[in-house]
C-alpha cells in the first residue's frame, strides 16, 4: 500500500552476468548474492544470475545459503568464510560448499561431513581479514585430504584490485606460488580463484578458473568509470511519490532544525521516504536531490525518519507524481556513485543500505 518501493530489473542482472561471463571466459562466474543480494533480493537475483550464466553462487552466512536452497536454487553455493562450528550440520544439510582456513574448523567439519565432501581453502595473501597464511596453507591442504574431504578449491581475496595493480599482482603471485607447491606434492585442486569484480574486470591474468563477481552483477562498477568496455547496467531504481504539496514564502525553513531558508517563494513537495529506509540525513546537507517529471530538484531541508521535503520552485508538480531517488527517470539519472561521493563512502554501502520497510518489485 505504501507508495514507495525499490524496482529491481532482473533483465539487467542477467545481462550483467552474461557480459562478465563473456569477458572472463574461459573462467567461470560465481555471482555473490550475500547481504540479500546487495540489497536487491537474494533469491530473485540468484535466479537471474544463473540464467545469465553464473555457474556458482556465493554467500557469507549459512542462513543465506539455506534461504537459497529453500527457494529451490540449485548449483554450488560457496560460503565465503568459516561459520560457527554449531552450524556445520546445516552446511551439510543444505549442500553448501564451506571455506576452511583453521584446523579447528576443519576437524569439526570432518567429523560431520560425509567422505569426499568438497571444501575450499582460503589463503590470506594480503587482505589480512581471514584466511590461512601461505606458510600454513600447504599443511592445511594436506590435512583436508587426510580427513577424507575433497580439496575442490583454493582461493584468496584481493584488497585493492580496483586501484593498486602492483599489490594485486603480488597477491596473485602468492596464490599461484602456493598452487605450484601443492602441485609439486601431488595436490591439484579443481578450482583456483582470486578475483572479485575489480579483479575480474581489470586483471585478466588473475581470472584463473573462477571469478567471484559481486558489485558488477548489480550493474555497478568497483570504482567510478572502472573498465567501461564491459557493459553494465544498474539494476536498482528507488521510487516514491509526492504525498503533499504546500506553497511557502521565501525565507521559510522546512523540516527539522530549520537549517536552510528557501531562496525564493516556492512549492515544497513532501515524499514518504526517509533515513529509516536508507536515505541518509547527510544528503540534505551535501546537495542531494530527486527526480520528478524528468527534472532534478534539491532537498528543501533535513531528511527525516519517514519523509523528505523537496523544493520544486514554481514547476507544475502534483500529488501522486513519481519521485526517483536513485536511478533513471526519462533522460536524467541519479546514480549510487553520486550518493557515495556525496556521503564519503562507496556504492556498495548505498545499495546495501536500503531497509526492509521498502518492498522490492521485480521486472523480469
Amino acid at each position: 500500500m505504501r507508495p514507495t518501493w525499490i524496482e529491481i530489473d532482473l533483465g539487467a542482472v542477467r545481462e550483467n552476468v552474461a557480459a562478465l561471463a563473456a569477458a572472463v571466459a574461459p573462467a567461470k562466474v560465481c555471482a555473490v548474492v550475500k547481504a540479500d543480494g546487495y540489497g536487491h533480493g537474494d533469491v530473485p537475483v540468484a535466479e537471474a544470475a544463473r540464467e545469465g550464466g553464473a555457474e556458482w553462487l556465493a554467500v557469507a552466512l549459512v542462513t543465506e545459503g539455506a534461504r537459497l536452497r529453500e527457494a529451490g536454487i540449485e548449483g554450488p553455493i560457496l560460503l565465503l568464510s568459516e561459520p560457527f562450528p554449531e552450524e556445520i550440520g546445516e552446511i551439510v544439510t543444505w549442500d553448501l560448499t564451506p571455506t576452511v582456513y583453521r584446523e579447528s574448523f576443519l576437524g569439526a567439519l570432518a567429523a560431520v561431513a560425509p567422505a569426499g565432501y568438497p571444501v575450499h581453502l582460503k589463503v590470506d595473501t594480503g587482505m589480512h581479514r581471514v584466511g590461512a597464511s601461505p606458510e600454513a596453507a600447504g599443511a592445511l591442504a594436506e590435512r583436508v585430504i587426510a580427513a577424507g574431504l575433497t580439496l575442490q578449491g583454493v582461493w584468496t581475496h584481493f584488497a585493492v584490485s580496483e586501484e593498486d595493480a602492483e599489490y594485486t599482482e603480488e597477491q596473485a603471485a602468492r596464490l599461484l606460488g602456493l598452487a605450484g607447491s601443492l602441485a609439486a606434492g601431488g595436490v591439484v585442486p579443481e578450482i583456483l580463484h582470486a578475483s572479485n569484480s575489480a579483479g575480474a574486470m581489470g586483471h585478466p591474468g588473475a581470472r584463473l578458473d573462477l571469478v567471484r563477481a559481486g558489485i558488477a552483477v548489480y550493474g555497478l562498477r568497483p570504482a567510478p568509470g572502472f573498465h567501461p568496455e564491459i557493459p553494465l547496467r544498474p539494476a536498482m531504481r528507488v521510487v516514491s511519490h509526492v504525498s503533499f504539496l504546500q506553497r511557502l514564502s521565501a525565507g521559510e525553513r522546512p523540516s527539522y532544525g530549520r537549517v536552510r531558508p528557501l531562496p525564493a517563494e516556492a512549492t515544497v513537495a513532501t515524499v514518504p521516504i526517509g533515513y529509516a529506509d536508507g536515505v541518509s540525513r547527510r544528503l540534505g546537507e551535501t546537495g542531494g536531490g530527486v527526480l520528478i517529471r524528468g527534472k532534478r530538484y534539491p532537498f528543501a531541508g533535513t531528511v527525516t525518519m519517514d519523509q523528505i521535503v523537496v523544493d520544486v520552485g514554481d514547476d507544475p508538480v502534483e500529488v501522486g507524481d513519481e519521485v526517483v531517488l536513485l536511478g533513471r527517470q526519462g533522460e536524467v539519472e541519479i546514480t549510487a556513485d553520486e550518493w557515495a561521493e556525496r556521503l564519503g563512502t562507496i556504492n556498495y554501502e548505498i545499495v546495501c543500505g536500503f531497509g526492509p520497510r521498502i518492498s522490492r518489485r521485480y521486472r523480469r
